[in-house]
């Protein structure tokens, strides 16, 4: 009886890997965007994101900051790309994990785990904790001299921390890309490898 169940229950799942290119599907698309963007505001900012990535005072202090800024926003820029066509996913993952390594390390280690200040959620830290007497006062003084209404029509006020959340979320999915590549049907490289590679 139990035998047959799990039978079914395996039958079951088993019949869902027909949409099994869902899943890195939507991981792809749901990185392009952050990775475009990333990469193109370097662009922008070009000469300010190479004296941040150097100046050891106000800075990241990294050495080589001309071409770290310039292979940040390589991996960034066609790694968006290359995620969006489902193009050397693989290839282009390992690039954009560093980034992320560097970002968490570099940048968002020191506030902790926290993207967004919660001091209700875990791994909240003093500087989470010693957010909420600072919300209360933003808010205190908007009411009282803005119109909060308004203010917070788009969203509440929040206090970002800046912790390694988000970047540790981008690396993780991208880790997931690296493994089992951008998916069938809907990524250049499953045709590439039908056409090219077919036994392999």
């Amino acid at each position: 009886m139990v035998k047959a169940i799990l039978e079914k229950g395996y039958g079951v799942l088993n019949s869902t890997k027909k949409l099994d290119f869902l899943a890195p599907l939507l991981m792809r698309l749901y990185l392009v965007p952050i990775f475009w963007m990333a990469g193109t505001h370097k662009i922008d900012g070009f000469e300010n994101i190479v004296q941040w990535f150097g100046n050891d005072d106000w800075g990241l202090g990294l050495p080589f900051p001309f071409i770290l800024a310039i292979l940040a926003i390589a991996a960034e820029v066609i790694g968006a790309i290359a995620l969006l066509l489902g193009l050397g996913v693989r290839l282009m993952a390992v690039p954009m994990m560093f980034t992320m390594i560097i970002a968490m390390t570099s940048v968002h280690g020191q506030y902790g785990w926290q993207a967004i200040a919660d001091a209700n959620a875990p791994f909240a830290n003093e500087r989470v904790e010693a957010s909420v007497e600072k919300k209360e006062i933003i808010v205190s003084i908007l009411k009282e001299h803005g119109n909060y209404e308004w203010l917070t029509s788009s969203g509440n006020i929040t206090i970002l921390n800046n912790g390694i959340e988000f970047a540790a979320t981008y690396f993780i999915m991208l880790l997931v890309l690296f493994f089992i590549g951008g998916g069938r049907y809907v990524s250049l490289d499953y045709w590439l490898k039908r056409k090219i590679l077919p036994n392999a």
